[in-house]
């Protein structure tokens, strides 16, 4: 088990007359290598909940732990804990600050005190994973396109060899072909790297094809926490705070209710197709 959160509050503006909590007796356990959807309408505590996960924010009350330490303890190392659980903003600016994309994918790794050549070593592998084509590595971040930024924020982080990655909106404002190549790689991280990945989005496609588990979070609780067919069931409650399930739920749904015997928690295209071309096999031999 690599984190576990144990009854988070936090209250901005606490002690005042405009305080709010933003997160409210948040309890959940995430395993090594788990791939986990955090999803919720703007305003329910995403963000404020994985910027706890890596000592950015400190809750009002309760603990975090990380590998069995609290990191709330006095002496803790934040600055460990945050090589060990790396955070990729949804604005990639916020992250990107040398003269060019080489230097600035090594500015982790440096600061962990490794040798130069590790350091290069490292950067070298982490932009190869993220797929940025090599003539741009010597260009100024800042010059590149938003899904290009993406991925050198990503390879900033990869580069620390983190245990924990955390994507707030990766792919926000990229179009499909960018998004899926995005998607792909972190899932390849995921298979290859065992690397327990939290992925924060809005797209429920995207959150069906790649979690193997939903953290549903509402006016700063988690409302639903499971597979992501379990969740997805509950659409209609999804869709009573802003969200939604994934467009072929619905699809599905609908097929049911005209009579076609299929699944009802079917959630990606790739299950719905394999589902129906069953169907139709069933068909012919009949």
């Amino acid at each position: 088990m690599s984190i576990r959160a144990e009854h988070l509050n936090h209250i901005y503006g606490e002690g005042t007359a405009f305080e709010q909590y933003a997160l409210k007796d948040v309890s959940f356990e995430i395993e090594d290598g788990q791939f986990i959807g955090l999803i919720g309408h703007t305003g329910s505590g995403k963000s404020t909940l994985i910027q706890h996960l890596n000592g950015l924010l400190r809750a009002s009350s309760g603990a975090i732990y990380y590998n069995g330490e609290n990191i709330y303890q006095d002496g803790y190392d934040m600055k460990a804990l945050r090589s060990k659980v790396g955070l990729v903003f949804q604005y990639p600016e916020h992250q990107l600050f040398e003269v060019d994309v080489f230097s600035d994918v090594c500015f982790g790794p440096k600061n962990q005190g490794l040798s130069k050549e590790e350091v290069e070593e490292r950067a070298r592998e982490a932009l190869t994973q993220v797929g940025l084509d090599e003539k741009l590595w010597q260009q100024s971040p800042f010059e590149l396109s938003g899904g290009q930024k993406r991925r050198v924020a990503i390879a900033g982080v990869l580069a620390m060899h983190p245990e924990v990655l955390i994507l707030d909106e990766p792919t926000a404002g990229l179009d499909p072909k960018g998004r899926d190549e995005i998607l792909d790689e972190i899932s390849a991280l995921h298979r290859d790297r065992h690397m327990t990945i939290i992925l924060v989005s809005h797209s429920m496609e995207d959150i069906a094809r790649y979690a193997d588990r939903i953290m549903v979070m509402n006016h700063g609780e988690k409302m639903f926490d499971a597979p992501p067919k379990e969740v997805f069931r509950h659409y209609k409650e999804l869709e009573a705070i802003g969200l939604a399930a994934p467009q072929i739920t619905y699809i599905v749904h609908g097929l049911k209710e005209h009579g076609v015997p299929i699944a009802d928690d079917i959630t990606t295209v790739a299950e719905a197709r394999d589902a129906i071309l069953q169907l139709l096999g069933k068909d012919k031999k009949s």
